[in-house]
């Protein structure tokens, strides 16, 4: 009967998720996160595998979080899809300013390093992206659906426009662009966004009469 380990598993991928992210997979060795964790690497070996299986443990791990939080953040009702949407352009932006952005992303480092030359790292990479893609897509079909977006526009050709500008921020912000200016590139990439010929009639209340949406305040002044 096998005895049951006596470590935090989650611990010990989070710590060799960090070693990867830092420093790349050529750039980690066994011995490395043997120092890092605490385990012998016999014990590393046993429980994970050697580097490639570790490292593609830790990196579907990192792609499934990505296409999962996409995926929620741009979720919800028709009527809202153009905010969600416009919201995760500019959160992406701020984000790739902050200095965990200035990292960069597991996926992008990863990506560059190994796509081309390790299937699963290319197979994986791809699959992440096209999910991606198919959030920010399902997003625009909704906004579109509401009035907000042209309908006659090709949602999967605005998604990966989109999904290009999202990863060219991401790469500009680890290079050191300030926050002002990614924003600006956020704020360009939803104004190519096609908006309809004929602007969607307001809503109408149950009384009947059309909703007007005051411009002032109860005092008087701007909202």
């Amino acid at each position: 009967m096998a005895r049951p380990r006596e470590f935090d598993e989650e611990k010990v991928l989070r710590a060799a998720r960090d070693l990867f992210w830092s420093t790349g997979y050529a750039g980690t060795s066994m011995d490395a996160i043997a120092a890092a964790t605490g385990l012998g690497k016999g014990s590393l070996y046993g429980a994970f595998g050697d580097k490639h299986q570790l490292f593609m443990r830790v990196f579907d791990a990192y792609c499934a979080g990505i296409t999962e939080g996409v995926a929620a953040e741009l979720a919800g009702p028709d009527e809202q899809a153009f905010e969600r949407l416009s919201a995760h352009v500019r959160a992406m932006a701020r984000g790739a300013a902050t200095e965990i952005g200035r990292r960069g992303c597991l996926l992008a480092k990863s990506t560059a390093e190994l796509a081309g030359r390790d299937i699963d790292v290319t197979a994986q990479s791809l699959r992440t992206l096209d999910a991606v893609e198919e959030a920010l897509s399902y997003d625009i079909r909704a906004a579109q659906r509401h009035g907000d977006i042209d309908p006659g526009a090709d949602p999967r050709q605005l998604a990966a426009l989109l999904l290009a500008v999202l990863r060219g921020i991401e790469a500009l912000g680890k290079a050191g662009k300030d926050e002002a200016s990614l924003a600006s590139i956020a704020e360009a990439a939803l104004a190519t966004l096609p908006r309809p010929a004929t602007p969607r009639a307001p809503r109408q209340p149950a009384n009947g009469r059309t909703a007007v949406k005051s411009s002032v305040s109860s005092g008087g002044g701007p909202l």
